[in-house]
């Protein structure tokens, strides 16, 4: 199966189909954003074409799992039968090197640590934690970290951020969209994003299956249509929920997944919603909010993709992330390449913007 044809998160009855360029050609555009390095093409030298170099190690990755093996059988019981991808540390480096990624921020597997016991949940995400902190120092500016916390369990989760930040120094906290019933802006997770926006956290956001909708349509699995559309619920939750949290805590640094999932189709049916309720505290609507948020570009780099997205945000809200091991990290740059950045453009999604949120984060 080649990259044109890949699943879905593992799914092999939803294939993505990219557009190929016309002819099969590679456009001096398309040539200038990714260079040769960029491209895994070698130059010619006179009539014989050199050996094909290694791209350079350039990108930061933040969507990029890791699988602790004692997490493995904990999110197999508790998966409702979906499998787990192959992870080991070297398959990482070994796909951050095809890809030209430097440093991989990583964070946890779907659907996260909790399930249903607060002190189980509070040790799992010690150990997941003290795991991940551990690549990161032995695998010296490959790695950064996006703990993650108990949540729905607000004390656990209160006691792990301060723990993961001040004692692990990690780069930021990985939530997920929603926990069972409820989304992020619910009222029983005030005390947690307060805490965030104290800290100015950089807070990385992955969907899961929501409890409404696991198995709507036989045979097609929830992470082809239900993942993108739950990152667009739990954003409306912090803008029109009864908690506000998208104005009370404006200085959590979000990043949303997949770009923004499904959330550039509907912002019109947000300012339609908005206008309607003319809240004073969005007198120009809901544009302003999704426009200070971050959105990295795993599964979510086909052209529509990307063409929605731009016309939602400018690039500096735009960084790169692959979702390995879910899918190659080769995925994201031919994605990023087909669509036509400029070279200061590309430049700024495989690299400058994480740095700019993340100046903790130790490149080799």
């Amino acid at each position: 199966m080649n990259a044109s044809t890949r699943p879905l998160s593992g799914c092999s009855c939803c294939p993505v189909i990219r557009p190929q360029p016309a002819g099969g050609l590679v456009s001096r555009r398309n040539f200038v954003a990714g260079g040769i390095a960029g491209l895994g093409l070698g130059a010619t030298v006179g009539n014989r074409p050199a050996r094909a170099q290694t791209p350079a190690r350039l990108r930061i990755d933040v969507h990029h799992h890791y699988l602790p093996p004692f997490l493995r059988p904990v999110l197999l019981a508790n998966r409702a039968g979906a499998g787990l991808p192959d992870w080991s540390v070297e398959r990482s480096l070994d796909d951050m090197d095809k890809a030209g990624t430097q440093t991989a921020v990583i964070s946890s597997v779907q659907p996260g640590i909790w399930f249903g016991d607060n002190m189980a949940a509070r040790k799992l995400a010690r150990d997941v934690n003290e795991f991940g902190a551990k690549l990161v120092a032995d695998h010296q500016g490959r790695f950064g970290l996006f703990a993650a916390i108990p949540l729905p369990d607000p004390e656990g989760s209160l006691r792990e951020i301060a723990y993961a930040l001040d004692t692990l120094h990690a780069n930021g906290i990985g939530l997920f969209t929603s926990y069972r019933d409820k989304y992020l802006g619910d009222p029983a997770f005030t005390p947690v994003l307060e805490e965030l926006n104290r800290r100015k956290a950089v807070v990385y956001v992955h969907p899961v299956t929501p409890a409404c909708c696991g198995s709507l349509i036989k045979g097609v699995s929830p992470a082809v249509i239900e993942y993108a559309t739950d990152t667009t619920r739990t954003i409306t939750s912090l803008i029109f929920g009864e908690a506000g949290s998208a104005f009370r805590f404006p200085d959590i640094r979000w990043i949303w997944s997949h770009s923004g999932g499904t959330l550039p189709f509907l912002t019109g049916r947000l300012v339609r919603l908005a206008s309607e309720r003319k809240d004073a505290r969005m007198p120009d609507g809901p544009l302003p909010i999704l426009r200070r948020y971050n959105y990295e570009i795993a599964q979510g780099n086909t052209p529509g993709q990307l063409a929605a997205l731009m016309k939602l945000v400018s690039v500096s809200q735009v960084l790169f992330g692959t979702d390995f091991p879910y899918r190659d990290g080769l995925e994201a740059v031919e994605g990023l390449r087909d669509y036509g950045f400029g070279a200061a453009d590309a430049a700024a999604i495989d690299r400058g913007n994480a740095m700019a949120m993340l100046p903790s984060l130790k490149t080799g």
